[in-house]
């Protein structure tokens, strides 16, 4: 009969998990690719490691979505069971995904993708005419760049107007990385309402943005939307658009200020190493460090550990990019190596829908910054950075830079 390992609490493996996870997780790998653990902010988890078991894991089915129909929603949220913030392909498996990503995935085309590029370059050169104004030479690069970035072209893509951006900012951050559970609910209460009145706006006035075009379109069988949809669908495009490419270019650069050399290999061909490094920055410390959370719905057995049913399941991301069945030296950062194959965008149904746009953003992002910043340099002690809390995105809230 399989084990029923103990509870392992993250934070005695190290103080210094919320930093720094790798070590803790290599050494839950070498002992199994299943744990029992209690994490930081003291939630009862199960992780899956390994590249290999997390590849398995994404693929499962009884390792659910469908957190809106199971009444366990208070398991990884502080809202309500049937919020329509969440009524989005994430928290959805077959048919119900299916279903939902074909409605929006035809506004997600390379065509489509490719076309943002120039609006990508005129706002990098735009913020980065500000940041470098000015006159002490220093900024939060986090501040004046990485966040503003995709959050201006993922407002522009849904039409959300200039002047709710800010807001949006404080909203996201309480859905994806909670202060506190009243504050998240309070802050999907409030996209709700912001939704209610942008989507009405939007069906009297449609314009040429993607939400628009979710409200008013219609598939070959008379499918649409459906108005808990459309609010879950902007709130998953909207939160998911940009904290992902914002920890992808602040965490491009900190690979880059912690490691000189391939820094100026990098500098050196732009042309010929800008894709693959920013593959090897989505491997070895990239933006998103585990799953959203998977429900059990049987018990799963897994390397021989039981995982039983009703269980919280987490798919460690960041651990898949680091194992050696998978990767050579994978904690040595080397943006010549082929990376692909890492899962920073998941793996299977729920592959990210967004990753060829946060990829070409990340791309026309670092090459502006390393072409026009070539002194460009870490402006703190790594060890007093910021990091965002949770285990879901891995990243810093600062990043200041001088030049």
């Amino acid at each position: 009969m399989a084990a029923q390992p103990p509870v392992t609490d993250l934070l005695e493996l190290s103080p210094e998990f919320v930093s720094n996870p790798y070590p803790v997780y290599e050494k839950l790998r070498r002992q199994a690719p299943v744990h029992h653990v209690r994490t930081p902010d003291g939630d009862d988890v199960w992780l899956v490691v390994g590249h290999e078991a997390c590849r398995a894991a994404f693929t499962d089915p009884r390792l659910s979505r469908e957190w809106r129909k199971s009444g366990r929603m208070n398991q990884i949220k502080s809202t309500d069971q049937d919020d329509p913030n969440l009524a989005h392909l994430l928290m959805a498996d077959p048919p119900d995904h299916t279903r939902l990503r074909r409605l929006v995935s035809r506004d997600f085309t390379p065509r489509r993708i490719a076309a943002l590029a120039p609006r990508v370059q005129q706002v990098t050169d735009e913020l980065l005419d500000a940041m470098l104004a000015a006159a002490d030479r220093r900024a939060d690069l986090v501040e004046a760049f990485a966040f503003p970035l995709p959050m201006t072209v993922i407002c522009e893509l849904l039409g959300v107007p200039e002047l709710d951006r800010d807001a949006f900012r404080g909203w996201s951050n309480q859905a994806i990385a909670p202060t506190s559970g009243p504050e998240q609910a309070a802050a999907y209460t409030e996209l709700t309402a912001y939704f209610v009145r942008l989507i009405a706006d939007k069906r009297g006035r449609p314009g040429e943005d993607l939400l628009s075009t979710m409200i008013h379109a219609v598939d070959e069988g008379g499918d649409r939307l459906s108005p808990d949809e459309l609010i879950g669908m902007c709130s998953l495009l909207l939160i998911a658009g940009h904290e992902t490419t914002v920890n992808l270019i602040s965490g491009g650069m900190r690979a880059l200020f912690a490691h000189p050399d391939q820094a100026a290999l990098l500098r050196a061909d732009l042309d010929g190493l800008l894709d693959g490094a920013v593959e090897e920055m989505l491997r070895y410390d990239g933006p998103v460090e585990t799953s959203t959370g998977r429900l059990a719905v049987a018990d799963v057995e897994m390397g021989g550990v039981v995982i039983p049913s009703g269980a919280t399941v987490l798919i460690v991301i960041a651990d898949a990019g680091r194992a050696p069945e998978r990767f050579e030296e994978p904690d040595r950062f080397d943006i010549r190596r082929d990376a692909r194959g890492h899962l920073a965008f998941g793996h299977g149904i729920h592959y990210c829908l967004g990753a060829p746009l946060a990829r070409m953003e990340g791309r026309i992002a670092l090459r502006a910054l390393l072409e026009r910043c070539p002194d460009l340099a870490l402006d703190a002690d790594p060890a007093t950075l910021p990091w965002m809390p949770g285990m879901l995105m891995r990243g810093v809230r600062k990043l200041p830079v001088r030049w």
